[in-house]
């Protein structure tokens, strides 16, 4: 493509690893598909962001970096408080959002230093679809999540279900929305329990979302058909599944680079499963955000060795206390399980373990990208909600899907983890790894890997929708050209 014809877009993620992960991929699909891709990243962030796109712009695609710097000090917060990640209260996640509110003018210079032809802003960044309006530009907005999940939180949002409820644990079905799908209130984000001060963000994103050229899904048509009319059409969306984006990373090197530095030695890891039988090992992680305290670590740790299979299990990794000295851990734990089991302090090669043939099964926060990264691998899912949309995913994999047992948490919180006993920990292990049921959940699983892999080939649903999108912003620039 000659630079005339080439679209420049800006891909503007928020900042946690969650959102920029799957931004990070998209930006790298479009500039291989043709597009000059521009990711607006924090100095601290920067690094992690270079390191994620050298293979493809060393590969000759037109991908770069550029930077805008959170005002933390005007904020009041400490200069290292730069990520999601690092939020601990509520008090600190009011003002993150407030040092991020306050980046409209670093945007503005941005876009006027580098014209670009399109802004790609993840959800959270509302403001920035009045940004690209004044500047003669479409936005698209990035949901990190599945259409059904977006659209089930705006039919509830629409229509109000949980205020027809006599008390919070009460079933509701979410209404003028496909499946007969149940909720509670319990399980709910809390913006629609209370007004909270995310309650305004939450409708500003949802209601800048109908004014955007469109939104960008993390997902592909043929796993949930259903669901992506009824958002494109009863809901009115235009919208575009080009998804799964973890599947940009062809090669393991790229796999292994996702995120942050892995805490453990990829090869280590892999010789460990390549040692087991197929579909023996469970893999436990809760992503980068979900926090448990010690007693509910200790109950997993009690769970997972009482069900007697093999496992790996990501935990955060506490600065302040030794490796093996946690308050958690039971006594003697490690070597007991030295054989069974591999425990990991801080972040690991995700796509890569879920990968395995080793593992049989995936015990989940059921953020998105882990939830699309176990269906693209074929792993069955045992659930376990947090927070944020994570309850829609949930019945989502175990209500529509059919690829998971629900460990039963009732109760949405946004940092820490409902309590769960190790006994069902040690059954929904179980369940989801040597269960009859199992076998039913593995089959249904690889079918919709296989189809996940042929939407991103050349050819499929989700490399047609991106076809279709680069050419009506191609469309789009070339009639503002002529303005």
């Amino acid at each position: 493509m000659g630079e005339s014809h080439q679209v420049h877009i800006f891909f503007f993620p928020f900042m946690a690893s969650g959102h920029s992960i799957p931004m990070i991929e998209m930006a790298k699909l479009f500039a291989i598909r043709g597009c000059k891709s521009t990711l607006i990243a924090t100095p601290h962030d920067k690094p992690t962001f270079l390191k994620s796109i050298t293979k493809t712009k060393d590969a000759g695609f037109d991908i770069d970096v550029v930077t805008v710097t959170l005002p933390l000090k005007e904020v009041g917060l400490p200069e290292d408080c730069d990520n999601m990640n690092k939020i601990t209260t509520e008090e600190i996640r009011k003002q993150f959002y407030r040092a991020i509110r306050m980046l409209d003018q670093q945007l503005e210079r941005l876009i006027e230093k580098l014209a670009p032809n399109c802004l790609v802003s993840d959800m959270l960044l509302p403001w920035t679809t009045e940004i690209a309006a004044k500047w003669g530009i479409p936005r698209l907005a990035f949901h990190g999540t599945s259409a059904f999940s977006i659209a089930s939180i705006e039919c509830v949002r629409l229509y109000e279900p949980h205020k027809r409820v006599s008390h919070d644990s009460e079933p509701f079905v979410i209404p003028n929305f496909p499946g007969e799908i149940t909720m509670s209130k319990m399980q709910l984000p809390d913006v629609y329990r209370e007004e909270t001060e995310f309650t305004k963000l939450f409708n500003d994103m949802m209601e800048s979302e109908k004014r955007s050229f469109g939104v960008i899904m993390n997902s592909f048509y043929e796993l949930e058909p259903a669901y992506a009319d009824h958002y494109r059409t009863f809901l009115g969306r235009q919208s575009w599944f080009v998804g799964p984006l973890s599947l940009c990373n062809k090669e393991t090197e790229d796999k292994a680079h996702k995120g942050n530095q892995a805490s453990i030695d990829q090869h280590e890891c892999l010789k460990w499963l390549d040692s087991r039988q197929p579909n023996s090992v469970i893999y436990i992680c809760f992503g980068s955000m979900a926090n448990f305290n010690a007693a509910q670590l200790h109950e997993i740790a009690v769970g997972l060795e009482a069900s007697g299979q093999q496992f790996i299990w990501v935990v955060k990794k506490d600065p302040n206390v030794e490796e093996g000295k946690e308050e958690w851990l039971p006594d003697g734990y490690e070597s007991r399980i030295r054989n069974k089991g591999l425990i990991i302090r801080g972040w690991a090669p995700q796509v890569l373990i879920l990968d395995h043939e080793a593992i049989g099964g995936f015990v989940t926060h059921c953020g998105w990208n882990s939830t699309l990264e176990a269906i693209t691998a074929g792993v069955p899912m045992v659930t376990w909600p947090v927070a944020a949309e994570q309850f829609f995913n949930e019945k989502f994999v175990t209500q529509v899907l059919k690829v998971g047992v629900s460990i039963g948490v009732k109760q949405w919180v946004r940092l820490f983890g409902d309590s769960v006993k190790s006994e069902r920990v040690e059954d929904a292990v179980k369940r989801v790894l040597v269960s009859e049921e199992a076998e039913e959940m593995r089959r249904r699983v690889k079918a919709l890997a296989e189809m996940a892999r042929g939407a991103v080939e050349e050819g499929g649903s989700s490399w047609s929708d991106l076809g279709a999108l680069l050419q009506e912003l191609g469309q789009q620039r070339l009639a503002h050209n002529k303005i």
